[in-house]
């Protein structure tokens, strides 16, 4: 695995760690999957170089909290939409540093 900053990432990347603080979370929803509905919800993380989408799937969701300072192993990124998105891999996992307040940052 590789640790790469959100300036350096680019649409199809494999086996990377990032680590970013949380600024933004979304409210989870319901996505249909091929394993049934699972929910979906999605945090921006910033490194102080760029942000990106860390996309987050069932117990992951409320793992991260705006303001949590977060690690992302093995993971990989994707295209959707025109923008490229981090998802963590099946063998990745998110390790949080520095616990959030929940809060949005002001």
């Amino acid at each position: 695995m590789k640790k790469v900053s959100i300036s350096e990432i680019e649409g199809e990347m494999r086996d990377i760690v990032v680590e970013g603080t949380v600024v933004e979370k979304g409210k989870p929803k319901t996505v249909q999957t091929r394993y049934g509905p699972t929910p979906l919800a999605y945090a921006v993380i910033d490194d102080g170089t760029g942000q990106i989408k860390l996309n987050l799937w069932r117990k992951q969701i409320d793992m991260v909290q705006v303001g949590s300072k977060i690690r992302v192993e093995n993971a990989f990124t994707r295209e959707f939409r025109g923008s490229v998105e981090l998802n963590v891999g099946s063998n990745g996992r998110i390790v949080v540093l520095e616990e959030g307040d929940g809060e949005p940052e002001s």
